[in-house]
């Protein structure tokens, strides 16, 4: 089985905010395996497990099965180890096992990079996901939502709405995510890496 997390705050004060891009493409990927409908919510469908809302099902993927399990936390952004933590140990899975889907300020808004472990680059959902496994060693993807303007706190950006130009920029990147979540699951997490990491994802004056 794989565990994909997506990273966010539960609450309608924080749908389609910046930090919360990680549930957004979960909604994705549900959408995309056939597990919901377009007019579908993945929060009123999902279980509530691992204290977080979780859904699973089987994945055909180039001719091999596998089973995923996807995960939203809703134990708030700072204490998302907890769940994550749950869901593996119930599972019995290993870090390779896990990806992690969240926001970064320090990429170029639309941006995406996967990376197989790391540090948490000050990032308190995987800072809290490393405290409860004991390891920084996992699967991660992270999605660029510019770095906040000047005079304007790290906190409060992230807790923002997209403008305009970045929600255009950013539905493309919740398709790249889900293709990218995809191929680590046929091929892992190299595979992954060399293919996205090295698309230039993000239009260029």
């Amino acid at each position: 089985m794989k565990l994909v997390v997506g990273l966010g705050n539960p609450g309608s004060q924080y749908d389609g905010t910046r930090h919360n891009i990680g549930w957004e493409v979960l909604d994705h990927l549900a959408r995309r395996m056939g597990w919901i409908g377009n007019g579908d919510d993945f929060n009123r469908v999902a279980r509530t497990k691992f204290s977080g809302l979780a859904m699973d099902g089987t994945v055909e993927l180039g001719g091999q099965s596998d089973k995923l399990l996807l995960l939203k936390p809703t134990t708030y952004m700072n204490n998302s180890g907890q769940s994550v933590q749950a869901a593996m140990a119930f599972y019995q899975l290993s870090p390779a096992d896990l990806m992690v889907v969240l926001d970064d300020l320090a990429l170029p808004c639309g941006k995406i990079r996967l990376r197989a472990g790391g540090s948490n680059g000050g990032h308190n959902g995987l800072r809290d996901i490393e405290r409860a496994l004991g390891t920084n060693q996992y699967p991660r993807l992270r999605i660029g939502i510019d770095p906040a303007p000047d005079r304007v706190p790290g906190r409060d950006y992230v807790l923002g709405r997209f403008t305009e130009p970045q929600r255009n920029l950013i539905g493309s990147a919740i398709e790249r995510s889900a293709a990218a979540i995809e191929m680590w699951m046929k091929n892992g997490i190299a595979s992954a890496m060399n293919q996205f990491n090295a698309e230039v994802n993000v239009k260029e004056d």
